[in-house]
């Protein structure tokens, strides 16, 4: 199933932010990369998706953690849940790793 996808205010600005930054433009590829294997491909290897309990979904389902970087000091992180409604995914934040 090929997924539509909606953003949060902050994801947008998050997005935006690495589009517009020229230092960050290898984080801004991956992270492009990692949205188009999501709107096709949940399971590819490459993201690593699993369930993510810190983050509350706005749709009252689970959050979802996928990698857009790893092994990378301050890898990017998408997070996302299904919504609002079906066919959507739902970018709640994308942001480095801690």
């Amino acid at each position: 199933m090929k997924f539509k996808l909606k953003y949060s205010a902050e994801a947008k600005d998050q997005f935006l932010a690495l589009e517009s930054s020229k230092d960050k433009n290898s984080q801004y590829k991956a992270v492009a990369k990692t949205l188009g294997l999501m709107q096709i491909n949940l399971r590819h290897p490459s993201l690593n998706t699993h369930k993510f309990g810190a983050i509350f979904s706005p749709f009252d389902g689970e959050v979802f953690e996928s990698y857009a970087q790893n092994k990378t000091p301050g890898a990017y992180r998408v997070f996302w849940c299904y919504g609002p409604s079906r066919g959507y995914l739902y970018i709640i934040a994308i942001t480095p790793h801690p």
